[in-house]
């Protein structure tokens, strides 16, 4: 039995676990899940190598496969006695809800797709490689900075420089834990490809696209679309982090998604 990952529950009604991105933390979610939790029960939790949960499983041995990490949203999902959820993540977050709707089908209502391409590109993982080249050089404001300057848009970086500096520092300070778990993430997605855990999708999908969006290309998340057979929602100027930079936004797009499909369910009960 794996150590259970930390995790926050709030709200009542159909379940929705919101999955992180590699360097978000349960709390990167709070202006979606405030908006969530008034008709859904939200859950969110910190992958192994985040911020809260503990790095290791129970076995002593880091999680360092998409599946694995599936397998420890499932686990969450058993201890809370939840049978089914929707599921919404971001990014990294994303690629493990694709692996957890194609492994662990009934335990998946449906499947929204944040920011998620359907493989690594060339610029992807030498993205990847720099960032893992200044954590073994102990460079953490260069990782801030590498990461900062791919995942949000030029606007935002722009407009909010001083949340990013407030960020940088925060980051910064964060324990040698976190960057290691940080290095174990990275390395999970390295040449990650989902195509054949995409074309095992049963559950109605959306993939969210930011049309601005340098880490996972538009044309890119497309074919992830393609595959799960899902709807698609552009953002028209937002960059990898959208979850930051535009939450309203992103709950106006996934809300009627949920709503719509929850009254299908209540009508064919």
């Amino acid at each position: 039995m794996s150590a259970l990952l930390t995790h926050r529950v709030e709200g009542d009604g159909p379940p929705v676990v919101l999955l992180n991105g590699g360097m978000m933390t349960i709390a990167a979610w709070h202006e979606v899940a405030t908006s969530l939790v008034e008709r859904f029960q939200v859950i969110r939790c910190d992958f192994r190598g985040q911020l809260l949960s503990p790095e290791k499983t129970s076995h002593g041995e880091p999680t360092t496969r998409l599946a694995d990490h599936a397998a420890d949203v499932v686990a969450l999902l058993d201890h809370l006695d939840i049978d089914q959820a929707h599921v919404i993540g971001a990014s990294f977050g994303g690629m493990i809800g694709v692996c957890l709707a194609a492994d662990w089908p009934r335990r998946v209502t449906s499947l929204q797709a944040v920011t998620v391409g359907l493989r690594a590109s060339e610029r992807f993982d030498r993205s990847t490689r720099r960032v893992i080249e200044a954590l073994d050089n102990d460079a953490r404001g260069t990782v801030y900075d590498l990461v900062a300057e791919e995942v949000f848009s030029e606007s935002y970086r722009r407009d909010h420089a001083d949340v990013l500096a407030s960020r940088r520092a925060a980051t910064m300070a964060l324990p040698d834990t976190w960057y290691g778990g940080l290095r174990r993430i990275l390395e999970t997605v390295l040449g990650f490809d989902l195509s054949a855990e995409a074309e095992r999708v049963e559950a109605p999908s959306s993939v969210v696209v930011a049309n601005l969006d340098e880490v996972m290309p538009p044309a890119s998340s497309h074919q992830l679309a393609t595959l799960l057979h899902a709807e698609v929602v552009e953002h028209p100027s937002a960059g990898h982090g959208l979850v930051m930079e535009d939450p309203r936004w992103l709950v106006e797009t996934c809300l009627p998604f949920l709503e719509r499909l929850t009254l299908e369910r209540l009508g064919a009960s």
